[in-house]
């Protein structure tokens, strides 16, 4: 059973988890940032702006040496393969969602969070017998949407 960070009431929430994505942890800590607290049809048009390389995400952290973007104060960029899998959980934890019979149109993500998952090994054989180790890193995404009141 998966455990989530955040423990909400179950009627008017619902939760999706995405284990092991092949993405970037910094990139998707930074996009998680961007869009907690958003209106979830605000969140998704924000993700597949930034897969279109529209709009760009502001990084919070791990931003050395990142360039200024147009529309973004401070250094920022556009985490295109952070963006799938986070929109692809988006969409999932939307799904259940509907499923359980809440308004899609007033869901809010309550929560959001990213952080490393196991390391995928791998080599490049080299010259002279030899070999560089040539890892790639996972993701844990957990995602929990909420019901908000409609406003009048």
């Amino acid at each position: 059973m998966k455990r989530y960070s955040m423990e909400i009431d179950p009627e008017k929430t619902a939760k999706a988890y995405g284990f092991e994505m092949q993405c970037s942890p910094k990139d998707s800590y930074n996009i998680a940032k961007a869009v907690k607290g958003m209106k979830l049809q605000d969140a998704k048009k924000l993700l597949e702006d930034v897969i279109a390389l529209e709009r760009p995400i502001k990084f919070y952290r791990y931003k050395r040496k990142a360039a200024h973007k147009k529309g973004c104060i401070g250094g920022g960029g556009y985490p295109k393969k952070a963006a799938e899998c986070i929109l692809y959980v988006i969409k999932n934890a939307e799904n259940n969602a509907e499923y359980k019979g809440l308004d899609t149109e007033n869901l809010v993500i309550a929560h959001i969070s990213t952080y490393k998952g196991r390391k995928i090994e791998g080599i490049i054989p080299r010259a002279h017998g030899r070999a560089t180790a040539k890892n790639e890193q996972t993701t844990n995404i957990e995602i929990i949407l909420k019901e908000t009141e409609e406003e009048e």
